[in-house]
């Protein structure tokens, strides 16, 4: 969180035309993203006036992108979501999407590794991943694929310095501040403390995406 603002102070917004259905907004951190997205969701949600024209709400690490139709008036559009931002409180709580518990083998050929640069053991890496609830901040790289926030500060690590060709599906792993699940196999560089059997993403499923924005994630260690 930025340290100039205080934590309960509205986010900075810096809001930018995206093309011609669409606006950008900028903010301080992945905090005040939260915040700001706990607030617009209910509204497009509730598809009131001009938000009917709202299709989708994208948070990323430290900008949310708001989709509009063509027709939309992006100056109208721009003034509500102005004042929709002002009332965004850092740290309140968003919309609940219950506890997600996500079994997992702590099996990861980084786990020494993450011990090594945090000062842990490998017993109190995995009690750390496990003894604090993450939260989905928003989804990126991959089809289901989320970066978790929110965890034991004493977790974050460097990415490595040269991503592995192939990280198995349901791997999962630790980069800079965030936890992430790969949900297929791909190349990719965090650092790998565990395996998943959990889909993370099912074109079956409604919503396809198992971790979508506002749900708290709690890892189990199993065995097997």
């Amino acid at each position: 969180m930025s340290p100039t603002r205080p934590a309960t102070a509205p986010p900075t917004v810096r809001l930018l035309p995206m093309g011609d259905a669409a606006l950008l907004l900028e903010t301080d951190d992945i905090e005040a993203v939260l915040a700001i997205d706990a607030v617009l969701a209910p509204l497009v949600a509730a598809g009131e006036g001009v938000w009917a024209e709202v299709d989708d709400v994208v948070p990323a690490a430290r900008t949310l992108l708001v989709v509009a139709r063509p027709t939309t008036d992006l100056a109208d559009l721009s003034r509500v979501v102005a004042e929709a931002a002002a009332r965004a409180t850092p740290g309140a709580a968003g919309p609940q999407h219950g506890i997600l518990r996500i079994p997992v083998r702590y099996d990861g050929p980084d786990l020494e590794e993450v011990a090594r640069r945090t000062g842990l053991t490998p017993g109190e890496v995995v009690a750390a991943h496990t003894g604090t609830p993450w939260r989905v901040g928003f989804g990126g790289f991959a089809p289901g694929f989320a970066y978790l926030v929110g965890g034991d500060p004493r977790l974050e690590v460097a990415r490595h310095d040269e991503p592995r060709t192939r990280v198995p599906a349901g791997a999962v792993g630790l980069a800079g501040a965030f936890s992430g699940i790969y949900p297929r196999e791909s190349p990719g560089g965090w650092q790998l403390i565990g395996t998943t059997d959990v889909v993370l993403w099912d074109v079956d499923r409604r919503p396809p995406a198992l971790l979508v924005p506002g749900t708290t994630v709690r890892f189990t260690e199993v065995t097997r």
